[in-house]
Parts: C-alpha cells; structure tokens; sequence
C-alpha cells in the first residue's frame, strides 16, 4: 500500500526537474568513468614500463605484464565507449530539457497575447481603423477651416476694384482743382518771370486730365501777361518823369 503510494507521488513528479535530476547524475557518472579511465592509462603505462624492463632478463614476468596491460587497454575501450553514451544521454536530456522550457515560455506568450486580445477580431480591428481614418480626416478638414482666411472665399472683381480707384483719383484731382482755382492770379509787381516759370510746371502736372491741364495753363498764362503789362506801365511812368 504504501510503496504504490510513493509511486503514485513518484509519477507525478515535475518534468523538468525530473531532467535536471537525469543530468546531474549522468555527469556525476562521467566524472567517475573519466577517473576510471585515468586510472587505467597510468595502469598501462606503468604494465608497459615493467615488459620493456623484464624483456630480456625474466620474458615471464614481462608476459603477465603485458597481458595486464592489454586487458586494461580492454577497460579502457570499455569506459570510453560508455562515456561516449552517457556524453550523448546528457546532450539528449539538455536539449530536450531546453525545447521544453522554450515551449513553455511560448505558451506563457501565447497565454498573453490571448489575454491581450481578449474578443478581439479582425472586424473590429478593420472597423477601428476605418474610425481612426475618418476622424483623421475629419481633424485635417477643421485645420484647414482654421487656418485659411475669412475672405479666402470671395471672389474679388478687378474691375469692380479699378472703377473704384478711378473714381477715388477723380475725388482727388477735383479737390486740388477747387484749390487751384483760389489761388490769386495777379501777383505783386516786381516778381521774377523766372519764378512764375518755375511754378508753371508745378501747375501744369498737378492735374492728369487734359481738360484741366488746358485751364492751368491758360491761367498761367494769364497771370504772365498781367505782369508784364504792370512792368510796361512802371517802365513808361519812370520815362515821363
């Protein structure tokens, strides 16, 4: 009862400490196979030497030596033909051992990865995808509505534009025309004719129009003429007197 109870327990041992159990004892018994096999090398030799010494003088005693000698040289082949079994048993165990504990750490990773993904499936990941991408789009759609101006949509006309530039510049030429025209037009006597030519291209340029640019030229001309009829009139009384 009791020992079938022990092999009950003895059955249900743990697998990888059952092999690391077989290859500590395998390499135990390569240690001791391996100071066997010293033994008998030196046991060989030490035969060897004996022969060579007896050959001559006692051939009988170099006889046993040398049949000494050969059956250790028998051990020997022995020996290492069970190292070299043992040597491939413990290979064996150790790569077996290792295969288990790598299928162990990938079922651990499969553990994992199942956990991780729990209900998840290729639907929802699609689906997912297809969410991030429309929202992806979404949030391009909105910067761009930020960053471009309030007026980037409106259609501006250039000849809207232009026909309000030229009715600004009219706006413009029509003041300095009122100014122009309360500007006295007989100047003092004794005023330099080269003065009034000075000014007359300042007047004639201030407006673009032709009409306008007729009337400042025809009042400079005016003025000029006015001036030299004052002269020719002082000129004729300093005469008289």
């Amino acid at each position: 009862m009791m020992a079938g109870f022990m092999n009950y327990f003895a059955g249900r041992r743990d697998p990888k400490q059952s092999a690391r159990d077989a290859i500590v004892t395998l390499r135990q018994q390569l240690q001791m196979i391996e100071k066997k096999e010293d033994y008998l090398q030196k046991k060989i030799e030490t035969e060897l030497k004996t022969a060579k010494a007896n050959a001559v003088t006692n051939k009988a005693v170099a006889t046993a030596a040398l049949r000494r000698k050969k059956a250790s040289e028998q051990d020997l082949d022995r020996l290492q033909g069970t190292r070299l079994q043992l040597e491939l048993q413990v290979n064996t165990l150790e790569n077996a051992n290792l295969n288990a504990e790598t299928m162990s750490a990938m079922k651990k990773a499969s553990d994992a990865l199942k956990v991780i993904h729990g209900n998840l499936t290729m639907d929802k990941v699609d689906a997912t995808m297809s969410t991030v991408a429309e929202q992806r789009e979404l949030a391009n759609e909105v910067a761009e509505a930020i960053s471009n101006p309030m007026y980037g949509g409106m259609e501006l006309d250039d000849a809207d534009l232009k026909a309000e530039l030229e009715e600004l510049e009219q706006d413009q030429l029509n003041e300095r025309l009122m100014g122009a025209e309360h500007v006295p037009v007989h100047q003092p006597g004794g005023v330099n004719r080269i003065e009034e030519r000075q000014s007359f291209p300042s007047a004639c340029w201030l407006f673009h129009p032709i009409h306008y640019f007729c009337i400042s030229i025809a009042k400079t001309r005016t003025a000029v003429e006015d001036d030299e009829d004052a002269q020719l009139r002082e000129l004729q009384a300093s005469l008289a007197m």
